[in-house]
């Protein structure tokens, strides 16, 4: 299953760096969303790199996900596409 980086997680003053808001293609509900809890996410930097996370909660009624990476996210990994088994 493939997902996309949409964001951070943020507040109105700070933004968490190794937490990212997550939106899947068939998950369109929160009740979809929360079926999702416990699966592990791969981010496939463009050196190669793999980081890895873990589906934590949804985000919101729309279906989005919170996922926990193991190291804080670059900027470039917004917009791009990750693996969720």
């Amino acid at each position: 299953m493939e997902g996309t980086i949409v964001n951070y997680r943020s507040s109105v003053h700070c933004q968490v760096q190794n937490q990212m808001v997550v939106v899947v293609k068939g998950a369109d509900s929160k009740k979809k969303a929360l079926e999702l809890v416990g699966k592990k996410v791969v981010w496939v930097s463009p050196a190669k790199k793999e980081i890895k996370g873990e589906v934590r909660s949804a985000h919101g009624n729309s279906g989005a996900l919170r996922v926990l990476f193991e190291t804080g996210m670059p900027g470039q990994a917004v917009g791009q596409k990750v693996k969720i088994q």
